[in-house]
């Protein structure tokens, strides 16, 4: 039997499937009901639902035809005014197949495409309103220009909640005959911060090397730092010790295989979790928010995870 990716074999295939986005589901099996809908936009971090309510939208509508009446595109591949010009209009021309007044094209990641693009697709959707929805989906709804959105539904999807995707993960171990503790399902919940596809993908990995799944498995998969090691690392910077600080947080680096990144972001986190007071927190948060910057624009890690030690060991 050919090896299985979870996150396709448990996608959701209906609205009611989709798990954390209650009110926004509602809200889409009324169009599917009523076979009329404006365009719509989803929004919301990466694996909370955004595709897989798109995907069960057209199979609602459409049967065992929802593959001849849906156009997928991703917009990060094919940026350019190009795209929006030949593949999208020559699929909108043509009418749907089944008793379904319009087919759909759904755009993942459609922040990536460039302004021009955009506006070629703003002109698209309006010539072609009359057999086409258009489904959007992206990140940052910011970075859509405002004649679109003034043209779509705007759907904001949320991370999922703790419990729901812990739930979620359960049942999949069960149907994969996998033991998990429930330590181990709030490490994942936390590497994967809500990102249901990531969480899976963490189980899959997880479960190619033992059945019986526990916190210490899931830290050979995972680059994640245990929260104590990280709270260390932070308190002896505090505490003026930044020599120890240094050596720990190297340590940290090498036995979790982090980026300097995912270090700061980490850091970042447990600041949060210190019994300090609010305006030093304030304050490395800041700091972090700094450093962050200057590693996201190529920086060298090793001397701006030092920097923010230091700056850390002489905050007051």
């Amino acid at each position: 039997m050919a090896l299985e990716i979870w996150t396709e074999k448990y996608r959701p295939q209906k609205l009611d499937d989709v798990k954390g986005q209650e009110d926004i589901t509602s809200r889409l099996k009324n169009f599917v009901k009523s076979k009329s809908m404006p365009h719509l936009l989803f929004s919301g971090p990466a694996g909370v639902g955004k595709t897989a309510s798109s995907i069960a939208i057209a199979k609602e509508l459409y049967g065992d035809s929802w593959r001849d009446n849906i156009l997928e595109l991703n917009a990060s591949d094919e940026r350019g005014i190009d795209i929006i010009r030949n593949k999208v209009k020559d699929f909108a021309r043509s009418k749907a197949i089944e008793n379904v007044p319009f087919k759909l094209i759904y755009l993942d990641e459609s922040d990536a495409l460039t302004k021009e693009a955009q506006q070629a697709l703003r002109r698209t959707m309006e010539n072609y309103a009359s057999n086409t929805r258009f489904i959007l989906s992206c990140n940052y709804s910011s970075k859509i220009i405002s004649p679109i959105q003034s043209r779509c539904a705007v759907f904001r999807f949320k991370p999922l909640p703790k419990e729901i995707l812990i739930n979620i993960l359960k049942k999949i171990a069960d149907k994969e005959g996998l033991k998990v503790t429930d330590k181990a399902l709030e490490f994942i919940y936390t590497a994967s911060e809500g990102d249901c596809r990531k969480a899976e993908n963490i189980l899959q990995s997880v479960s190619a090397i033992t059945k019986d799944i526990d916190e210490k498995a899931i830290e050979k998969v995972v680059s994640f730092a245990e929260p104590a090691e990280i709270k260390e690392v932070v308190s002896l910077a505090l505490n003026g010790n930044f020599e120890e600080s240094k050596k720990k947080l190297s340590s940290v680096i090498i036995k979790h295989g982090l980026s300097g990144l995912d270090a700061v972001i980490q850091i970042q986190k447990q600041i949060m979790n210190f019994d300090i007071d609010e305006k030093l927190k304030v304050k490395l948060i800041k700091i972090c928010g700094e450093y962050e910057f200057r590693l996201v624009e190529g920086s060298n890690e090793f001397v701006q995870l030092n920097a923010l030690l230091a700056e850390f060991s002489m905050v007051k």
